[in-house]
């Protein structure tokens, strides 16, 4: 198995570091598709669901929830936030899709059939990652600790933090829940770690470098963010910020089918 040089960034006594280890290679992935991506879509959040993709973008005046055509990758159809509100994480619980912001500590909720706004809600800190086990809506602020929130109240249930190898690890992004594990962006890379929900242990890394072709990124497009998993498939739906594609991959090791998961 070949062994190389993996830099991560951590959190260790309150300031970011830069720490390489000698790390086997993470686990292989496979394209199974690729299918169009909106390039104005600035990707803060992704659920495929029932065959439905949602997504949720950011930046100010132009951050909305969305119904995502995969024929097209356009909206079929979407409900923009206020111009002072900018959009993150986002998760589907008992038909209600949860929207995170980034610093207005403003969540909002949506039917998920209709779109139709339903409630909004308030939290502490920043509105980074989001998803849910089926229970609780979990969440990130860009710190190495995840919040299991209570989704009718948002009122905290537990804390946990996320280390590798000892290690705190920070800057974790867009979330997705998925056959008992969590999987986490790290923000600004082409990493996406899974984690074990319980403890917080990195159990994986996966390197998805050179993912999105280099004739496909311009100087718009940004870094690897959105995770959504497909049920049916086993497999995971990625993109990125304003990227023009939408990739189903397969990871390794992991079979194709429908698994129990705990889900949604």
């Amino acid at each position: 198995m070949l062994v190389r040089s993996i830099c991560r960034f951590h959190l260790a006594a309150g300031a970011a570091a830069l720490a390489c280890v000698a790390s086997a290679d993470p686990p292989d992935y496979a394209v199974v598709r690729s299918m169009p991506h909106d390039t104005a879509a600035y990707t803060q959040g992704l659920v495929y669901a029932e065959g439905r993709l949602y997504e949720s973008t950011g930046r100010y005046g132009r951050s909305q929830v969305r119904l995502v055509d995969l024929l097209t990758g356009r909206a079929a159809q979407a409900v923009s936030l206020p111009d002072d509100r900018f959009g993150e994480g986002l998760a589907l619980l008992g038909g209600t899709l949860y929207q995170l912001t980034w610093t207005s500590g403003v969540a909002y909720t949506y039917d998920a059939r209709t779109l139709a706004p339903r409630d909004s809600f308030t939290y502490a800190g920043e509105g980074w990652g989001l998803t849910t086990d089926g229970t609780s809506l979990i969440m990130s602020d860009g710190t190495a600790t995840l919040r299991f929130l209570d989704p009718h109240t948002l009122a905290l249930r537990r804390e946990v933090t996320v280390r590798d190898q000892g290690s705190p690890l920070s800057q974790l992004n867009e979330l997705e829940y998925a056959r008992g594990a969590l999987f986490a962006n790290v923000y600004r890379s082409d990493w996406i770690v899974r984690i074990d929900p319980t403890s917080g242990a990195v159990v994986d890394w996966i390197d998805l470098a050179g993912l999105l072709p280099p004739g496909d990124r311009t100087g718009s497009t940004e870094v690897l963010n959105g995770i959504a998993f497909d049920e049916a498939t086993g497999h995971l739906l990625v993109t990125g910020k304003l990227w023009p594609t939408l990739f189903e991959i397969r990871l390794a090791g992991w079979p194709d089918g429908m698994q129990a998961t705990g889900g949604r």
